[in-house]
């Protein structure tokens, strides 16, 4: 017995140094960019700014801030970020609990009609053609509606609900009288608080992180999210960069560009970080309860 205890307890230390090791290579490249943001963009490129910053310099960040778009960006993702997400969290936990139905008519027909759109698209040019056609081009619903729901993500919330409410919960229910949409809003969603922070999660990161539709659907640049705003930022910076003849004029403005990308990964990186940790609690039992069978 105890020569057991002694093995769990060298294999508890074991696994936790090498948890250890997998966090800290994992951390490691953000850290660097934190402390590479507001170090001199000399001491970056030679190498020798590693585990903290060297030569405080903070006009990276005055050159960021300081431009009118990227509160403009700032505003626009937050607005696509929160209304497109409350809007795909409950169209997925819509669309989700009716195929938890067992006698639903053309049950399998309809998830295999959901799995084809995950392995077969239209294409970038008809899907353009499409929204063009649809009044979406240059319209900020462009950023919400084709997104409105992702069917992995609806995989995921059916296979939650299947596992953590009981049928016969909802029969009961029914036989109460209770209404299919008052089984949904009494119960499942009341119930589901798990796998809502997950897709809570999923989908405010992929709004958040969303540049491709904005860059292909919107011309108007009042309209960008921040993530194209801070690429418009970093190409003209780089173009102005090419037109400087000047040798020591040339050569501030790239530091001033390196310190730019730093910080612009800093900022973009900020509402990710404190979204995370208040759904971390939810996060890794919605995903566990949701992959426990399909």
């Amino acid at each position: 017995m105890d020569i057991q205890l002694k093995e769990d307890k060298i294999l508890n230390i074991i696994t936790s140094i090498i948890l250890v090791i997998i966090t800290l290579i994992a951390f490691y490249p953000l850290y660097f960019v934190f402390i590479a943001s507001f170090s001199d963009p000399v001491s970056v490129s030679l190498g020798e700014t590693w585990l903290f910053p060297k030569g405080i310099n903070l006009e990276g960040y005055k050159n960021i801030l300081s431009e009118q778009k990227i509160w403009t960006g700032y505003a626009n993702s937050l607005v696509y970020t929160v209304i497109g997400t409350i809007l795909n969290v409950v169209v997925t936990m819509a669309t989700a609990f009716p195929l938890t139905i067992k006698d639903l008519p053309g049950k399998k027909y309809i998830m295999i009609y959901f799995m084809i759109t995950m392995f077969f698209g239209g294409g970038l040019i008809p899907t353009y053609f499409l929204m063009k056609n649809l009044g979406l081009l240059d319209n900020r619903l462009v950023m919400i509606i084709p997104g409105l729901i992702s069917v992995w993500n609806v995989t995921i919330a059916r296979t939650n609900i299947q596992s953590t409410i009981p049928d016969e919960l909802i029969e009961a229910a029914r036989m109460d009288g209770c209404s299919f949409i008052g089984c949904f809003f009494r119960m499942i969603l009341p119930l589901s608080k798990a796998i809502m922070a997950v897709l809570v999660l999923y989908y405010g990161v992929g709004h958040w992180n969303a540049y491709f539709s904005a860059m292909i659907y919107l011309s108007d640049t009042a309209k960008y999210p921040l993530q194209l705003v801070l690429r418009e930022i970093l190409i003209q910076t780089e173009l102005t960069l090419e037109l400087i003849q000047d040798n020591e004029m040339a050569r501030k403005s790239m530091e001033n560009v390196e310190l730019m990308k730093y910080g612009i990964i800093v900022v973009a990186s900020v509402p990710v970080l404190i979204l995370y940790p208040a759904v971390q609690k939810y996060f890794v039992k919605g995903v566990m309860v949701g992959s426990l069978k399909g």
